[in-house]
């Protein structure tokens, strides 16, 4: 169902006009196309409806001039749908509504009189009612917000008349009793469920009794009528899983992994008890491997039945995994102060005893021009000199003062990473799939972004950054531009390919936002290409064992994310893992601030990318 034609949108009134006028004059066809384009905006309006009806008594029904092909606008087929019913025909009308909810389920297709009137419950088999509720329920989440309900309660409407016409009938039951659950009726659930398991047991009536229990905070009846569940179909895998995750949210941990392995002994492969296995696995010790290997299953079995989240609930919110980590630092704070002062740092100045990131000093410099940088000293090794000699430099240094050795990039490049860069992503392997929009710019476009990284886009989170931390959509375009890197000449064997070579200059480059950025695109490949582990771990192990090494005699403000971003690398060799934690350690004892002034940011920013 697309959305329409690229022409302007008129609005439902002068759509519903354009359709009176053609139907006046004849033009059926110009009719109908108005008619649905008004339906789709305004469904529920009464005068759409009353032209409707004229344009079905002027043609015979009506039906002909909104066929269902592959490509049907969803006006049309909600037009289709209410023609069909005032041809005696509402089964079918209610298909098609279902279908257009399943397409779009905040807008109220279903909410008018037809639908919820009690007679359509008694013209209807409960199986075909059942089927439609369940049809609806499939494209909704459980729960529905709240600010999407109204939508949906003209389905409800209908189960409530249809489950009065059919008392006993359990398949009907338990099908209200899923959509009721959805839609935050969870006592009416229940008593749904209830009934209809005592009507007509069944595998699916415990099942969906057990989701109304769990809903309700009655987990030990849910869980119950689960078990009785599995006792009528030991073969349903999913019960198994679900019981596992029920188990899990109450904190019997060693029971839901029971059930995963009772479930992985019928079939190994079966990808809910993968799922949930490895989910609860990490959960139970922390170890990333239990997430790495459910990556590569999510890789080998690319045709599993359904989608799931367990890898991106693991990885949501923890540094690397699923979002890049906030840059510290005294000049970055101070960036920040003058930012929330709105006064462009004027008559603020921040003393550093060496000269920080370029990156950083570049962003501040932008968004806080009043900001006077003192740089104090500059201990060795001097944070301006690359770590390890590089076949590429980003920056030029006059004094302290850092400026870009690399041409700006492309019109083009800006746009694209315009649309890509988030701050983050539900996991590595899902920022790799996203970082594909940028395999067409080539390497001097990628580099380019990392030293003129464009402003935010005029959007909302781009307007939440500038306002709160600019450096966040600075590392952000750092982060995907590398991730871009590495869909260059992927065709190139990865030990001598140019991808390679060009991330391993960038993470021995000076010390800047661009190495972890850089890091963070190795790091990625080894999620996704298991073959490139040992040398990804190797180049992983060598970086951060530098940077511990000079922090010991002088601050280096990327350490603690070079940490983060270790513990997030597949197959790390424990010695690293173990110099890892000692940094994030060492960082955590560190008196703390009375407050993180970033926190909610974080929270608004990573909801979903």
């Amino acid at each position: 169902m697309p959305e329409g034609t690229d022409d302007p949108a008129l609005s439902a009134t002068e759509e519903l006009a354009l359709a009176r006028l053609a139907l006046d004059e004849g033009d059926l066809h110009h009719a109908a196309g108005h008619l649905a384009s008004a339906l789709a905006q305004a469904p529920t309006l009464p005068e759409v409806h009353e032209t409707l009806a004229r344009l079905a008594t002027a043609s015979g029904g009506g039906l002909d001039l909104f066929p269902i092909n592959h490509h049907t606008f969803v006006g049309a087929v909600v037009a289709r749908a209410h023609l069909l019913a005032a041809a005696g025909r509402p089964a079918e009308g209610l298909e098609l509504l279902a279908a257009a909810t399943a397409y779009a389920p905040g807008t109220q297709w279903a909410g008018v009189p037809w639908v919820t009137a009690p007679e359509l419950a008694e013209r209807l088999t409960p199986e075909h009612i059942a089927r439609i509720l369940m049809q609806v329920c499939t494209a909704l989440p459980d729960p529905v917000p709240r600010a999407g309900q109204a939508a949906l309660t003209p389905y409800l409407t209908l189960a409530h008349n249809a489950v009065t016409v059919h008392p006993e009938h359990g398949l009907l039951l338990g099908a209200a009793s899923a959509l009721a659950r959805r839609l935050g009726e969870v006592a009416l659930a229940v008593r749904w469920a209830t009934r209809g398991v005592r009507a007509q047991p069944s595998k699916m009536g415990e099942v969906w009794l057990g989701y109304a229990y769990r809903s309700a905070g009655r987990t030990r009846d849910g869980l119950a009528a689960l078990g009785r569940a599995v006792e009528l179909d030991p073969d349903d895998l999913a019960i198994y899983a679900d019981i596992a995750g029920t188990l899990a949210e109450i904190g019997r941990l060693d029971e839901a992994l029971e059930w995963t392995e009772r479930a992985l002994a019928r079939d190994p492969s079966f990808d809910c008890a993968v799922h949930t296995a490895h989910r609860l696995r990490h959960l139970r010790d922390g170890d990333l491997a239990h997430l790495v290997a459910l990556a590569d299953f999510v890789r080998d079995h690319p045709d599993d039945s359904h989608e799931h989240g367990d890898l991106a609930q693991c990885c949501r919110g923890r540094p690397w995994l699923g979002q890049l980590t906030p840059a510290g630092g005294p000049l970055v704070d101070a960036m920040r102060q003058a930012v929330a002062d709105d006064d462009n740092g004027l008559g603020s100045a921040v003393r550093l005893p060496a000269a920080a990131p370029p990156s950083a000093v570049r962003t501040a410099t932008s968004t806080a021009p009043g900001l006077r940088i003192d740089v104090v000293g500059t201990p060795a090794p001097d944070p301006r000199e690359p770590r390890r000699p590089s076949a590429q430099r980003l920056w030029h240094y006059a004094d302290n003062v850092p400026t870009p050795a690399l041409p700006a990039p492309s019109a083009t490049a800006v746009e694209r990473i315009g649309q890509i860069a988030h701050p983050a992503w539900p996991h590595p392997p899902a920022a790799y799939d996203a970082a594909v929009g940028l395999a067409g710019l080539d390497v001097a476009d990628l580099l380019g972004l990392l030293v003129h990284p464009p402003a935010a886009p005029a959007n909302a989170v781009g307007r939440l950054l500038a306002a709160h931390d600019p450096s966040v959509w600075v590392r952000g375009v750092q982060v995907w531009a590398c991730l871009g890197l590495l869909h260059h000449r992927t065709d190139e064997p990865w030990e001598g390919s140019t991808r390679r070579r060009v991330l391993l200059d960038l993470i021995w480059d000076v010390e800047d936002w661009v190495t972890e950025a850089a890091l963070f695109a190795l790091i990625t490949a080894a999620w996704v290409d298991p073959s490139v582990r040992p040398d990804v771990a190797r180049v992983v192990a060598d970086r951060l064992a530098d940077a511990a090494a000079v922090a010991r005699v002088r601050p280096v403000p990327i350490a603690v994310s070079l940490a983060h971003l270790a513990l997030a690398a597949p197959e790390l060799d424990p010695a690293t893992a173990a110099l890892a934690t000692e940094l994030l350690n060492a960082r955590s004892s560190q008196l703390p601030r009375p407050r993180n002034p970033l926190r909610r940011l974080w929270q608004r920013l990573t909801r979903h990318p």
